[in-house]
Formats: C-alpha cells, sequence, structure tokens
C-alpha cells in the first residue's frame, strides 16, 4: 500500500505469498500502481504519489483481508473527487466496517454501505480530509492505521490514542517512507503530519510471529521436540505468544537477535517442555490477539486451568473465533468452556481424533492441525485450504516438521 501511495520505486523481498497480499496488490493495480507479479524474492512497485490513485473501472475486491480493506478505506476517502466502491468475500462483508468509518467521516469522508453504513460493500467518493484527534475505544492496529493513512491526506497533525498499544508496524514503515511520525508511550498516541510525500523503499519482510506461533506451540506439546525457527520478527507489540508461552513455562530462545529494514528480528529456538496455566488478559491482549486460538491449544496440554479474558474482538474475526475454538477443541475431547469475552481451558484430557471444521478461518484451521499431532487416531480437518489465506505453504511445512 505505501509504495503504490509514493513516489518512486519500492522492492519487497520475503513477501508472503498469501491471499490476503494478493488481493491487496489487486486492488492497487486497479488504483493505478503498477506492482510486478508476486512472488517471495523481489516484488516490484512503482506508486503514484499522495492523493493521485485512480478511480477505477471495477468494484475493489479485498477477498478475505480485514487489514485491506479497512486500510484502503483510509487511503479512497482521502482521493477528492473520485468514486470507489469495495466489497470482499462472504466472511469479510459480515465483519463490521463502522470502526473505521466513524473516525473516517469526522475527518469528512463520505462512505455509505449496508446496515447503516457499518458491512461492505461500501461507496466511498472522496473528499478534502480534516485532521483530528480520535481517542479510540479499542486497541486496534488496522483503525489505527486506517486513521494514520487518512491523515496523510488531511493538511494539518492528525493524531490516535489508543487504551492500550497495538502493533506499530504501520508508524515504523510510515517513518522509513518519509512520513513525520511522532508517538507519545505515555498515552498511547500517534501523529502523522499530512501532506507528506512518500519516497519508494527497499523493503525486507520478516517472518511473521503469528505463523510462527503455531510451530513455536507444536515443539512446546510434542514429547522430545526442538525446532529453530529463523527470521522471524519480533516487534514488541507482537510478542505477546513469546510473553504468555514464557508464562506457560516453555522453553524458547531468541537467538541471533538483530533489527532488519527497522524491525527487531530474531531465530526462535524452542524446546519441549511440559506447559503449565496461566492467566492472559488485559494489555497482553492486543500484542497477540492473531495467536489466541493456538494458544487455546497450549493451553489444552497445560497443567491447571488457563483462562484467556478481554478478547471479545475474537468474535468478530474471520469467524467468532471464541465459539468456533471452543466446539471444535471440544470435540477433540478437551475441556473448554466458552465465556463472553474469552475461553477456560482445563488442560491434560486426552484428544481424540475426529472430524473437525475450520468453518473457512485460516487460524482456526492451522491450529486445530496442531491439536490433532497430540490426538489419538486420525484428525479431519474440514475446509483446512482456508490455511492458504495467510500461509499457504502450511501443510507442506507441517509435513517437514514432523518428518
Amino acid at each position: 500500500m505505501l509504495g503504490a501511495i509514493a513516489t518512486g520505486e519500492t522492492t519487497i523481498e520475503g513477501l508472503l505469498l498469501g491471499e490476503d497480499p494478493r488481493s491487496t496488490a489487486s486492488c492497487f493495480r486497479a488504483l493505478g500502481a503498477e506492482i510486478s507479479e508476486l512472488n517471495s524474492e523481489l516484488v516490484r512497485v512503482r506508486g503514484v504519489g499522495i492523493g493521485q490513485l485512480s478511480e477505477p473501472a471495477d468494484v475493489l475486491n479485498a477477498g478475505n483481508s480485514g487489514t485491506t480493506i479497512r486500510l484502503m478505506l483510509g487511503l479512497l476517502a482521502g482521493q477528492k473527487g473520485r468514486f470507489f466502491s469495495v466489497t470482499g468475500d462472504a466472511s469479510l462483508r459480515s465483519r463490521p466496517m463502522s470502526r473505521v468509518v466513524k473516525p473516517l467521516r469526522e475527518m469528512g469522508a463520505q462512505i455509505w454501505g449496508r446496515q447503516n453504513d457499518s458491512l461492505a460493500p461500501l461507496a466511498i467518493s472522496g473528499q478534502q480530509l480534516r485532521p483530528i484527534h480520535y481517542r479510540s475505544p479499542i486497541a486496534s492496529a488496522q483503525v489505527k492505521s486506517c486513521i494514520l493513512l487518512a491523515g496523510l491526506l488531511a493538511e494539518g497533525q492528525t493524531t490516535v490514542t489508543e487504551p492500550a498499544l497495538s502493533r506499530d508496524h504501520s508508524e515504523r514503515m510510515l517513518k522509513a517512507f518519509g512520513a513525520e511520525i511522532s508517538t507519545d508511550p505515555e498515552t498511547n498516541s500517534v501523529t502523522v503530519t499530512g501532506q507528506a510525500q512518500l519516497t519508494g523503499q527497499p523493503v525486507v519482510v520478516p517472518g511473521d510471529i503469528s505463523s510462527a506461533a503455531f510451530w513455536l506451540v507444536a515443539a512446546s506439546i510434542v514429547p522430545d521436540s526442538e525446532l529453530l525457527i529463523e527470521n522471524v520478527g519480533v516487534n514488541p507489540t507482537r510478542t505477546g505468544i513469546l510473553e504468555a508461552m514464557a508464562i506457560m513455562g516453555a522453553n524458547i530462545t531468541q537467538v541471533n537477535p538483530r533489527v532488519v529494514a527497522g524491525e527487531p528480528v530474531a531465530d526462535l529456538l524452542v524446546k519441549y517442555r511440559p506447559l503449565e496455566a496461566c492467566q492472559i488478559g488485559g494489555d497482553m491482549i492486543p500484542r497477540l490477539i492473531d495467536e489466541i486460538p493456538i494458544l487455546a491449544v497450549a493451553a489444552a496440554f497445560a497443567k491447571g486451568t488457563t483462562v484467556i479474558r478481554d478478547a471479545a474482538e475474537l468474535r468478530v474475526k474471520e469467524s467468532d473465533r471464541l465459539a468456533v475454538m471452543a466446539v471444535q477443541l471440544s470435540r477433540l475431547g478437551a475441556r473448554v468452556t466458552e465465556l463472553p469475552d474469552g475461553m477456560e481451558i482445563t488442560g491434560g484430557a486426552p484428544l481424540t481424533g475426529t472430524e473437525v471444521d475450520s468453518l473457512d478461518d485460516h487460524r482456526v484451521a492451522m491450529s486445530l492441525a496442531i491439536a490433532g499431532l497430540m490426538a489419538t487416531g486420525t484428525t479431519t480437518i474440514n475446509r483446512a485450504e482456508a490455511a492458504a489465506i495467510s500461509y499457504p505453504n502450511f501443510t507442506p511445512t507441517l509435513q517437514q516438521v514432523c518428518g
């Protein structure tokens, strides 16, 4: 996205070839950016500059990607004099968009959609935006990033304040591309100054800790396991899974820590060790929100009862992840109680292979596969192909590590 609105060329090494990046590239090609064929070696993006996205001839389709549609709305809202319509797959069309539509309207955006403008498909009439100070009721990197991107097109300073710090990849990347960004850690605030020009940059993408989390848990629950997971991003706004696993007593060591393209990176060495139950909630949740499904699997093998709270946000992901994980893990024999904002998992119950369903949720599919490693008999995961949304090589990697 940033390469598409920058001037000059951006090169990307290490791009994940999941469905979400493909959806993003398709949308921004339709908006006028030149984007080469996607591959993990090198992708070239030639941008059009701030405020210069083209009006597309057709509806933009974000596929299954909430990040794509919400961040893109921030950019489209400020493309003065142009009209856009955006949609996604059935799952995305059921996910709440009012969390970004509301602040964008405060900036002067004109956006319409289903159910009082809260659901896609959405129509956007580009306007001259004004800066705001938005106090977000939730800690959400998607909301924050959407407003910051819109703030690039407003005259003056746009600030987002959150109740807790969410992941900060956008702020780091915006600064690298030349935006004027300032942060206030004491108030969990970030400010962008509008009308800056971004300049294309070389970008090296570290491995995603959300993907690494499946192997961290796998090696922690399968006796005698040892895995080295190389080149993992360990940005402190994303390492809640490492904090939670440490509380559970997992044997995980960061090896060869370094900084790559402004992001902290390390290799993660994980060895099997029996886990203990833990309590997870509060400010830690934004740092591991995507990892809670696989954390629930770890809890099913931990001694004692793990309680996860303050995670109601999981109900509006690709599926209601709290309900789905509670039901599907219970089918395998785990002792799981669904809570209004989390789960209670009592570990130690033996799992028995059976038929389970991802409900087309990529993180659920992969979490159930890891649980199946320790189930007696055969576990069949319906709609397991959903894993390709974020991790197309998950199944071959699983076969590799199981040797």
